[in-house]
């Protein structure tokens, strides 16, 4: 007989070794036969056919919302924190910080939440809103927000998102390319407001979200423009004092106008039916294991931005609850947090959270971080819980399965889910690749699914999404079941479908989600939109990629990103920068490479904590953060750390910058370098800094 031990050994080895097989080989995307321009074409291996409703005879969101509030009446669904205190805080030198106080959440139920949005609706119409007139918010995520999309949509009225940091020449852009009436926005949108009033050619109406009185930006505004200004509660109440009919829209009138943030020139308006975005939601719905109405999602993302429209009507029509945070507050150690005050994950402690890259980076060096500073045994403790379950998950080693997963669990990876409440069990990443090494630190550390989707504005986020059983890394998984996925040949590039062993191509996506276009730009929607013989609307992408043998997607390449070396090279730059952003000296950069040289160079946006920690473990002499950056050893090794990360990359030697300039300040989307989703604005980007490149280039 065999013995226990082994027996205990042997039986988790067996299973493992069977399911994670089971789950290499199985195919996840299979081939289809489409239309269209010739190529390579796979679709999702669980569906004959594209998704379109979850749901039988619900065709819009507001049919959607109303039929999850009438389930799910008496439960929870939009919590809001209560400010208790607003603080400032001056350090030692001299700059001032606001720190939040904040309380428990205070929650609206669904029936509650439905109340609210029927009362708002009819109060846009006792405003004056009339019918066919546009609403554009242009606010900070909230719950006033939610309310306020799904009013617009019981009125059938088309509703323009704008991110709250857009600068003021895409605002006034995006205002009036789309002769928005009727505009809500918050407390310190309203000083953007007045700012451009005098050049907003069409805005009657402004409903600004406040708890605390009336801004005093308010009767300036009424004294400078004609136009009324009137608080969300307000507008709530006449409609509670007069009610008004809905008027429903149909699945093929458009939903919403987004406004892309725009990494080169003004933002582009992407017209989003009711159907495109309910084609993605409902595509979610089944991909997202076990979501149902005990989930918990924490949001904190732009609702401007697809991803989090789209996660926030997914978990509304499950009958989950939604917490309202933000990226400075999600945490104890956040930065608008006062010291004391749980941040927004510990208070919520939700079960599924939806993330862009930058923000899990982030996670990822502040435990990293966290880790060296304690050093010692905690730090020993960290490493080799850390590579065990590394070797687990690569299946080198077992023995981080079963009872030492427990013993891990309780010595090491608690106190690190614990920074996001300690439930989370599913994390859906978009907007922008997400690292290999970033993804299977987040995966181990707080022992959940990472599913990284790939999907774009004008595809609703919809395109492709990793299972949650798929435990490999630098994929974004199979298609969608909502979406066809292309590959067509770039022979320009050297891409081609009929390339082995993987096919690769340019990326074109097919299916309801696709929208109908940009607004007002009939030229460019004809670039990047086209209609096949079969009467599918596809979108060409512009990235590039290659489908693996179970017909996952790896993103490989974008075709404006290549840029052609003095000697014919050719350099992906958005690779590179992939590459190169693990260094953790590294908190952004751009590559830069000029057609008349031989060689790349780089603007990096230092990790200010990393490296002055190695400055003071090297006993280096500076005055500031700024100071650190011009020192000739911070640049060394700085320069070291990419080049090693190359190297690990397998990168090519002319693919690696030659030289670099290291930035003390961070990127921002106030400071228009970077968009809300936390992408590079490389046009601006090297306007900006353009003395600093050309000198790269002085001999």
């Amino acid at each position: 007989m065999m013995n226990p031990y082994l027996l205990g050994v042997f039986v988790p080895l067996l299973f493992s070794v069977m399911f994670r097989n089971k789950n290499s080989r199985r195919k996840r995307g299979v081939p289809v036969d489409v239309g269209g321009e010739p190529g390579y074409a796979i679709q999702n291996y669980r569906f004959n056919s594209l998704v379109e409703t979850a749901w039988e005879g619900i065709s819009t969101l507001a049919e959607l919302f109303e039929e999850s509030s009438k389930q799910h009446g008496r439960k929870r669904l939009l919590g809001t924190r209560n400010l208790i205190s607003m603080e400032t805080e001056v350090n030692a030198d001299g700059r001032s910080f606001e720190k939040l106080h904040l309380g428990n959440y205070e929650w609206l139920s669904y029936r509650e939440a439905f109340e609210a949005v029927c009362r708002f609706a009819s109060g846009l119409v006792q405003l004056g809103h009339g019918k066919g007139e546009r609403v554009a918010i242009f606010a900070d995520t909230r719950a006033e927000w939610f309310i306020a999309l799904q009013g617009c949509f019981r009125r059938n009225a088309t509703v323009v998102t704008i991110y709250s940091s857009l600068g003021e020449e895409a605002l006034c852009h995006s205002l009036n390319e789309t002769e928005v009436s009727t505009l809500i926005c918050g407390r310190k949108e309203l000083k953007k407001l007045l700012n451009i009033s005098r050049q907003l050619d069409t805005v009657k109406r402004v409903i600004y979200m406040d708890d605390d009185g009336i801004p005093s930006d308010v009767s300036v505004i009424e004294r400078n423009s004609s136009w009324s200004v009137t608080s969300f509660a307000e507008v709530v109440k006449l409609g509670r004092e007069h009610p008004v009919s809905a008027d429903v829209p149909v699945s093929a009138d458009v939903a919403v106008i987004m406004y892309t943030s725009g990494s080169t020139g003004l933002p582009k308006g992407v017209m989003m039916t009711h159907g495109n975005v309910l084609a993605t939601v409902s595509a979610v719905m089944t991909i997202v294991p076990n979501l149902g109405n005990n989930d918990v999602y924490l949001a904190f993302l732009p609702l401007a931005h697809i991803l989090e429209l789209a996660a926030e009507n997914v978990v509304a029509a499950i009958g989950g609850s939604i917490g309202y945070g933000s990226p400075l507050t999600l945490t104890d150690a956040s930065s608008k947090i006062k010291k004391g005050t749980k941040g927004d994950a510990s208070m919520l402690r939700p079960t599924v959270i939806a993330a862009v890259p930058a923000i899990l980076d982030r996670v990822r060096y502040g435990v990293r971080n966290q880790v060296d500073m304690k050093g010692g045994l905690s730090k020993k403790l960290f490493n080799i819980a850390y590579e065990r379950r590394l070797s687990a998950i690569n299946g080198s080693w077992f023995g981080a399965w079963g009872l030492e997963n427990i013993l891990w669990n309780f010595l090491v990876f608690r106190k690190i889910r614990a920074i996001l409440g300690g439930r989370i069990r599913f994390i859906l990443s978009g907007g922008a690749p997400l690292s290999a090494d970033t993804q299977r630190f987040i995966n181990i550390c707080l022992g959940s699914p990472i599913g990284q989707g790939y999907g774009l504005t004008e595809t609703c986020a919809g395109g492709t999404f990793s299972e949650y059983d798929d435990t490999s890394v630098g994929r974004v998984g199979a298609p969608l079941p909502c979406s066809y996925l292309k590959l067509i040949d770039w022979p320009e590039g050297g891409y081609l479908s009929s390339d082995s062993p993987m096919p690769r191509g340019e990326i074109v996506i097919g299916g309801p989600n696709v929208t109908l276009g940009y607004f007002k730009n009939k030229e460019k929607t004809k670039e990047v939109y086209k209609v096949d013989e079969r009467g599918m609307r596809w979108f060409y992408t512009g990235d590039i990629g290659q489908f693996h043998a179970d017909g996952c997607l790896e993103i490989i390449d974008r075709k404006k990103d290549i840029v052609k070396l003095q000697h014919g090279e050719y350099v992906s730059l958005g690779k590179v920068e992939a590459a190169l952003i693990v260094s953790p000296y590294v908190d952004n950069i751009m590559l830069h490479a000029d057609p008349f040289h031989s060689y790349c160079v780089a603007l990096v946006v230092a990790s200010q904590g990393t490296l002055e920690d190695w400055a003071i473990k090297k006993a280096i002499i500076f005055t500031d953060f700024t100071d650190l950056c011009q020192k000739e050893e911070a640049v060394k090794e700085v320069h070291g750390s990419l080049v090693k990360a190359a190297k690990v990359a397998r990168l090519e030697k002319f693919e690696i910058p030659a030289k670099i300039k290291l930035l003390p300040h961070a990127w921002t989307p106030e400071s228009g370098l970077v968009t809300a989703a936390l992408k590079i604005k490389r046009e601006i980007i090297r306007k900006e800094f353009a003395e600093e490149l050309s000198k790269f280039y002085e001999s």
